[in-house]
């Protein structure tokens, strides 16, 4: 059995590669990438983080590091490496749009820098497997590794140089690491937990959550076990240790070699910049400027500068459309409804009858047993606890955000929830009515296939039968969840094919119009007069930016909206490009 479940599991993760590969054949860069992989080959090649400090630099560099080997063209005297006065916060993306698009081949930067990401997608499948074996058995780690496999956001978000999947691998060596010492204390398991704990904190600045949750999670595991070797005065130090380990053997280091070209005084004014325009006090600026100025703190001043940002920004939230509104303060219904929408049915129904199941088992063990059979049963489930604890903490944290930014931002607890399903399924694919099990459960798994190889090479914009699938998604929500950019490049394709001289585009997306399109398409603005159009027309938008024109004023949202209406009068459109880019012929 040993050897058939890894086959099995080989055979999940190849479908991945396969489908990952195979589906970004015809993909534009999304909106994030060119910012990402500009980024990440300035810090390889110059070493200096004057890019997108918004972001740790790992997954950025990883993404870079085939890059290396194309002898690519660096835009030394581009004003957005130059940066003669502080860089707003859009040179980045234009820096690496003329990194890509303008003095190198991009569809050679664009191949290499997304099967690097698809690199990380197969050991984070790999990873899970493993280690879901190792805690909850194989049975267990197979139908994990299926979830993981057939889920169209991982599909979807492997592919992309961003930092989501990574931070989610880098959730699951944490965790599972930092299981592993408290299970076996040792010097060895110690520094690993250690490392991987600072890996993980390179990925993604949301993961600075892993600190509160491993820190209960250790409490935990001292109050229910009273381990004879680790006292809580242990517990603690160790927590201690694990977090030095984490800071000053990989984040501070790691980020050192990031900054040895860069100037001080550039990195001082760059700092100094980024927190008064977004309006951090003097305390806070105060800080970092004094740590840039001592070289071997460079690094931790810019590892905190980046933190700030990104806790900015997750207070501030980012202009988004929902369910026919336009806000930027976010919505506490958005993750419970996106992510209701954008993994399939059986994951949703496994995760109910999932529920179902353990809370039937938890109320027979607290109608029967004493305190002390309860602490037992828990003990016995600890590992199952450390998933709900996980769970529950980050969809809280994420519930108060104001980003509300993609299911992606999910992405994290995505393996948590596939362990708990799969944990479950396992128990009941046990005693009587095993066959009626079987099939009902081979049925809903079958479905699951279907439903995401049906939306193939689209799995960015895959939502589930409750709204009738992908092609009414944009009437929920848009931006990463549907439309990040990604048909600039078959929207060319079909243009040439129907042998169209003109066409009028508002493109959403990290794509180059001018690189696909080139003297065919004319640039077109949402706030433009309509009547400006030179008729008979083709028209495309990307349905991120229709949506937008379309949405009313959310919650304390006071820019202009509602200047697409117009093109209510020439639905529906001739040609649905992907599921993400409308077209339409404006006759009069």
């Amino acid at each position: 059995m040993k050897d058939k479940t890894n086959i099995i599991a080989f055979l999940f993760l190849s479908f991945v590669f396969i489908a990952s590969i195979l589906s970004i054949k015809d993909d534009t860069l999304t909106f994030d990438e060119p910012a990402h992989i500009g980024a990440g080959y300035s810090y390889l090649v110059k070493k200096e983080y004057r890019l997108n400090p918004e972001h740790p630099p790992l997954i950025k560099d990883i993404a870079a590091i085939p890059l290396l080997f194309l002898k690519l063209n660096f835009p030394e005297n581009h004003y957005s490496w130059q940066q003669k006065e502080p860089a707003p916060w859009w040179f980045q993306f234009d820096f690496g749009k003329e990194l890509i698009f303008k003095i190198n081949q991009p569809e050679k930067i664009i191949f290499f820098s997304k099967t690097a990401m698809i690199v990380i997608l197969i050991l984070c499948g790999l990873y899970l497997f493993f280690e879901t074996k190792n805690f909850f058995g194989k049975r267990t780690a197979l139908l994990t590794l299926f979830f993981f496999s057939f889920s169209p956001t991982f599909l979807a978000h492997g592919r992309l140089v961003t930092t989501d999947v990574g931070a989610t691998f880098g959730t699951l060596l944490a965790t599972f690491n930092f299981l592993r010492f408290l299970n076996s204390p040792s010097k060895r398991n110690l520094f690993l937990a250690g490392i991987f704990l600072g890996v993980a904190l390179l990925t993604k600045f949301s993961l600075i959550l892993l600190l509160p949750f491993l820190f209960i999670v250790a409490l935990l595991f001292w109050f229910l076990l009273k381990p004879k070797n680790l006292s809580l005065f242990k517990i603690v130090l160790y927590f201690v240790l694990i977090n030095t380990i984490a800071f000053f053997l990989v984040i501070i280091p790691f980020y050192q070699l990031h900054v040895l070209n860069y100037e001080k005084e550039r990195q001082i004014r760059d700092i100094y910049f980024n927190l008064e325009d977004l309006g951090f006090p003097d305390f806070f600026k105060n800080i970092e400027v004094n740590l840039a100025k001592i070289t071997f703190l460079k690094g931790l001043a810019q590892y905190l500068l980046g933190l700030l940002m990104a806790i900015h920004r997750t207070a501030s939230g980012n202009t988004m459309f929902f369910l026919g509104e336009i806000s930027a303060e976010g919505w506490r219904h958005y993750f419970p409804l996106v992510f209701l929408l954008k993994e399939p049915l059986t994951l949703h129904l496994c995760l109910l009858i999932s529920f179902i199941f353990l809370t039937l088992k938890l109320k027979k063990i607290l109608k029967e047993q004493s305190w002390h059979g309860i602490k037992k049963s828990l003990v016995f489930n600890f590992n199952l606890l450390v998933v709900l604890l996980f769970l529950l903490l980050y969809w809280f944290v994420s519930l108060k955000s104001k980003l509300n930014l993609g299911v992606r931002h999910l992405l994290p607890t995505f393996p948590f929830f596939y362990i708990l399903a799969s944990f479950s399924v396992e128990k009941i694919l046990q005693g009587k009515y095993l066959k009626l099990k079987t099939a009902f459960f081979s049925f809903l798994f079958l479905w699951q296939i279907i439903s995401v190889i049906k939306v193939f090479p689209h799995f960015l914009s895959y939502f589930n039968e409750i709204i009738g699938g992908p092609k009414n998604g944009f009437l929920y929500t848009t931006d990463s969840n549907l439309d990040w950019g990604q048909d600039l490049k078959r929207l060319a394709l079909w243009v040439e094919k129907q042998k169209i001289d003109k066409i009028y585009l508002d493109y959403f997306g990290g794509g180059d119009p001018d690189y696909y399109l080139k003297e065919k398409y004319v640039p077109w603005n949402g706030k433009n007069d309509p009547s400006s159009l030179k008729k008979p027309a083709f028209f495309a938008i990307s349905l991120n930016s229709l949506q937008s024109g379309r949405a009313l004023q959310g919650k304390n949202f006071h820019e202009d909206t509602l200047f697409y209406y117009w093109l209510f009068k020439y639905e529906p459109p001739i040609y649905r490009v992907g599921y993400s880019i409308s077209v339409y012929y404006i006759k009069d």
